[in-house]
């Protein structure tokens, strides 16, 4: 995934221990309790671990549904946390939760559930999804007085090209034109995903020659995700971190490893290749 998706990962301001480290009844513990801070903490640490115990999952899910933790402009931290954290563990008990997130009024809360059930991969959400897109590209502007669009369009279209949602290849198709570069590869991304047709692999190579860092990054990220193996010299190539490089062409080694047709335990040399572009960069 993309950008977003790395910063997830990064751990917020741990809440007061003795220094003692945190246990998962420990966490499990405090997100059930009033403590806002040690709530909206355990739901990343119990995702960020991957804490897949019945305990843990139903600690979270009630935390989807909490209408406590709420902020000024009506946005929902803990449930964006738990949202993140019920994806990462794959229990599809969520989805159902998460689709019902995708229709409330918390812009980054219907972000976080699109990620998360992109994640769990269940074909279940995909009218959900697809109502998201139902307006159409001229309905894909940004709201007065906010920094984001009407809806979290990229991740809505990464998960519909992940979930392999064909049905909307005809509402994705213009989104590749949309004013805002990070939604034209995220549409990009999805289209090469569902037809396979490399123009759209190449507009994301495209884009790893653009003047802006985190675009390039995008870029970086969306080529690792459709494993696009073209891609593997000019990812190498671009002007970003390295780790953020090496990631992208991780995902395309997988991918090449998954759709090898030579013999167990024999690397093709497309598989070489791209291992030793990983290695110059190390």
């Amino acid at each position: 995934m993309r950008e977003a998706r790395i910063q997830d990962d990064f751990e917020p301001t741990p809440p007061e221990t003795g220094g003692e480290p945190l246990t998962t009844e420990q966490a499990i513990a405090n997100l059930r309790g009033d403590d806002t801070g040690l709530r909206y903490y355990a739901a990343w640490w119990l995702g960020r671990f991957r804490v897949s115990e019945p305990a843990a999952i139903e600690a979270l899910l009630a935390a989807l549904e909490d209408e406590s933790d709420r902020t000024e402009d009506g946005g929902y931290p803990l449930r964006r946390n738990a949202a993140r954290a019920l994806g990462k563990l794959g229990n599809q008990q969520a989805v159902s939760a998460l689709i019902r997130c995708l229709e409330n009024s918390d812009y980054y809360l219907r972000e976080a559930a699109a990620q998360a059930l992109e994640m769990l991969g269940d074909p279940s959400c995909i009218p959900a999804l697809l109502r998201l897109l139902s307006g159409g590209v001229e309905s894909a502007v940004q709201i007065p007085g906010k920094p984001h669009l009407a809806e979290p369009y990229d991740a809505v279209l990464e998960a519909l090209g992940t979930l392999g949602a064909t049905e909307a290849i005809e509402l994705i198709q213009p989104f590749v034109e949309h004013p805002i570069k990070r939604v034209q590869y995220a549409a990009a991304r999805a289209m090469y995903q569902l037809t396979k047709d490399d123009k759209y692999g190449n507009r994301l190579v495209e884009a790893l020659q653009g003047k802006e860092l985190q675009l390039r990054r995008s870029a970086l990220m969306d080529l690792g995700a459709i494993g696009y193996l073209p891609a593997a010299e000019a990812i190498a190539e671009t002007l970003a971190e390295n780790s953020i490089k090496i990631i992208s062409l991780k995902g395309i080694l997988e991918h090449t490893l998954e759709t090898s047709t030579t013999e167990p335990l024999k690397l093709s040399e497309d598989a070489i290749r791209v291992m030793t572009l990983m290695d110059s960069l190390l």
